[in-house]
């Protein structure tokens, strides 16, 4: 259902780019691994805080993993989309064009993001792999920490000693336009860090061991630097400004998102990591006591709200917000209404007032998103975007 509508928001927001953004489509050149590919670039923009892709689409090298890899749908869609949000201070929208990774192998990546081998299990699995070919090599580029050491470890205590600590590695391409022709002139790497590693001990129970946001930061910077230093030795990165960002993933039934930690920006010149900016990011859920402890007059605000449908709706059944907050100030805010409904004519009064409801409890700086449902369909949808006089209302056939 949520995807549904949001669906419909792209649709509309294509819509009304329509008439703001005019420029007829580029026809260009594109080199794609040493070779020259026609591309276009689309005439319409569907937004300011977009970036245009290159066509025709080309799915990312590493498609399919980050859905494997990352075990909550919220973290999927905010690691991706919070890499570009990060990405745009040292791309800006306006300058560059988007393309999902193509730079990195599928293998590579894959080749990463496992163990580093201690030498008895390197001499093992390499033998395994001669008995089938025996040309065959094995490269120990794991990132994460080697399982054990001389003397076998429990579960528990390797979970204590070496957890899992990168679950995934994203990469996006930041091409720039220079006459007929378009290059990757930037690229983002995004490292989705485990907040919780889960494992299951010898008897085959589940456990799990946080992991401490330190200790996490400290891992994910050495491994940022170690791959820094791996992507230089490739001809494809060579003298290309790469920005690194470190997303700490939420736990597997949090109903938020994780967010983006620290960020940082090389220059195509350099080797080397210098310092890392802090990024104030998090998302918070209404009602909830943390969202109460860290942000008490917004809560009240959602709980008013909350407050004044109860007062005029019988079949009401609550509302749900989600609260992204950026330098510690909500940016933006998006409400799940679900309700019995009867009739068409109380969808649309139920929709009217709510509308009012918003106009009159939330700042103009704040987007504002509502989503009315029903039992097994969305019933409305009404949109606040940022300094806007007026709301977009749609009510669903």
């Amino acid at each position: 259902m949520k995807k549904f509508v949001g669906i419909l928001l792209g649709l509309v927001l294509v819509l009304s780019g329509c008439s703001t953004s005019l420029q007829d489509n580029n026809k260009v050149v594109q080199d794609n691994k040493n070779k020259q590919q026609n591309a276009i670039i689309p005439k319409y923009s569907i937004s300011s805080d977009y970036y245009k892709t290159i066509l025709p689409y080309k799915p990312s090298t590493t498609r399919g993993l980050i859905v494997s890899d990352i075990g909550n749908r919220l973290d999927i869609d905010e690691f991706e989309q919070g890499l570009m949000r990060i990405s745009s201070q040292q791309f800006p929208i306006k300058d560059y064009l988007y393309q999902d990774g193509q730079l990195l192998d599928k293998s590579v990546v894959q080749s990463w993001l496992k163990r580093k081998y201690t030498p008895q299990e390197y001499k093992a699995d390499l033998a395994n792999l001669k008995k089938f070919d025996p040309t065959a090599t094995l490269i120990n580029d794991g990132l994460n920490p080697i399982s054990t050491d001389t003397v076998k470890l429990s579960a528990d205590q390797q979970a204590q000693k070496a957890p899992i600590y990168l679950n995934h590695i994203l990469e996006q391409d930041y091409l720039k336009k220079n006459g007929n022709e378009v290059k990757v002139a930037g690229v983002s790497i995004g490292l989705a860090m485990n907040s919780i590693y889960y494992y299951t001990e010898e008897h085959g129970y589940p456990r799990e061991r946080d992991i401490p946001q330190s200790e996490m930061l400290k891992q994910g910077k050495d491994m940022a630097q170690q791959i820094l230093t791996r992507l230089r030795s490739m001809p494809q990165f060579k003298d290309i400004p790469i920005t690194f960002g470190i997303f700490r993933q939420s736990s597997r039934d949090s109903v938020v998102p994780g967010s983006f930690i620290v960020k940082t920006d090389v220059s195509g010149s350099d080797s080397t990591i210098g310092s890392w900016d802090k990024i104030d990011e998090k998302y918070y859920l209404f009602p909830s006591a943390q969202a109460t402890a860290d942000h008490r007059d917004d809560a009240m605000k959602i709980m008013n709200f909350k407050t004044d449908i109860e007062s005029y709706f019988p079949n009401y059944t609550g509302v749900v917000a989600k609260g992204f907050y950026k330098d510690n100030e909500l940016a933006n805010l998006t409400i799940d209404i679900p309700m019995q409904f009867y009739g068409k004519s109380e969808v649309i009064a139920f929709t009217q007032y709510v509308t009012g409801l918003v106009m009159e409890y939330f700042p103009s700086y704040l987007k504002v998103q509502v989503n009315i449902s029903s039992v097994d369909r969305p019933e409305a949808l009404i949109v606040k975007d940022v300094n806007a006089d007026k709301p977009y209302v749609h009510i669903f056939d």
